[in-house]
């Protein structure tokens, strides 16, 4: 497997990116508490030591209280920091605190989003700043002023976006000298659109498939990291099923504990393992904050599927051979 694109800017960074979502307790208003702080730090703790050294936040995540456990664990801990590469994200305004929910990419709410973020952080910069979802509103100008500033000014080393497709991405890049580094997109064999719109080219079953056709290859071309998040489906084939799953669905979580056995691994891993078998080099992005998971998607990178295997998943979560 050659280098992760990522490598060109950190050379230390992991395969595998932990996604804090689910840290900080409930989402809403309750306050965070002793026992959120304790559980942040043994997942920190648990991901480095399974080598897991890159940690996904955003200003929204249980409205702001992943990102300030976060920060109290490395308060606490700061030699965590060095050990590290941290990214959040901006963009969102959720309700309750905002009356609509919307996107914003205005030159105002980046700034006081990541202010916010760094406050919460306790820190004084993040590795990578993603903008959290395309804005319809934007002022292309605008924005790329105030995200040199706010580069300029230290707060943030790299720029990164997420769920933006190519003409998007190359649009923005148009507009400021900082690369964007990394696209964050759905992609998991749950959601496999990213590969449905490759083998569905020059057929109608796949042009609606909602993945942006033509992004994994601008982003290869860019040599733009490709990171997926909710690479594991919620669960879904490895103990969280769905109500009322489908045949598909029965089938594949079934093929993925016969590939556990057969390549003496877990299904978490062999989940995994399939994003890692593309040659895109796509980083996932796992949430689980159960520890023995953590521990479990770690060794995704020992299994080497086949290609017969790889399209065996392929076809049986689709339920249907390739066209």
């Amino acid at each position: 497997m050659t280098e992760l694109p990522i490598h060109d800017y950190y050379p230390q960074a992991s395969q595998l990116v932990y996604g804090c979502m689910g840290l900080g307790g409930s989402w809403s208003d309750a306050p965070v508490t002793d026992k959120h702080v304790a559980q942040a730090q043994e997942v920190i703790e648990t991901c480095l030591a399974n080598k897991i050294n890159v940690f996904d936040l955003a200003d929204i995540y249980t409205f702001g209280k992943a990102e300030e456990v976060f920060g109290k664990v490395l308060k606490a801990t700061p030699s965590l920091r060095k050990n590290m590469l941290v990214q959040t994200k901006v963009g969102i305004k959720l309700t309750p605190a905002h009356e609509v929910k919307q996107y914003d990419l205005s030159p105002e709410w980046i700034t006081k989003a990541l202010n916010q973020s760094l406050k919460r952080l306790q820190s004084e910069n993040v590795d990578i700043l993603f903008l959290h979802r395309p804005d319809p509103l934007m002022d292309l100008d605008d924005t790329a002023e105030a995200l040199e500033r706010l580069h300029k000014q230290g707060k943030f080393s790299h720029l990164a976006v997420s769920n933006m497709h190519a003409g998007q991405i190359a649009w923005l890049q148009s507009a400021i000298s900082v690369p964007i580094i990394a696209n964050q997109l759905q992609m998991s064999l749950q959601h496999a659109d990213f590969v449905e719109e490759t083998i569905t080219t020059n057929m109608k079953d796949g042009c609606q498939s909602g993945f942006p056709r033509g992004t994994l290859e601008f982003c290869e071309q860019q040599n733009m990291q490709l990171q997926a998040w909710s690479p594991l489906a919620q669960g879904i084939y490895t103990g969280n099923p769905s109500e009322n799953p489908s045949l598909a669905e029965l089938a594949t979580t079934k093929l993925i504990g016969q590939l556990a056995n057969r390549y003496s691994s877990n299904p978490n891993a062999i989940l995994l393992a399939w994003l890692l078998k593309h040659p895109i080099n796509i980083q996932p992005v796992i949430g689980t904050t159960n520890l023995n998971r953590i521990a479990e998607c770690s060794q995704a990178h020992k299994v080497n599927l086949s290609r017969d295997d790889w399209y065996l998943l392929f076809e049986t979560a689709r339920g249907k051979q390739v066209p």
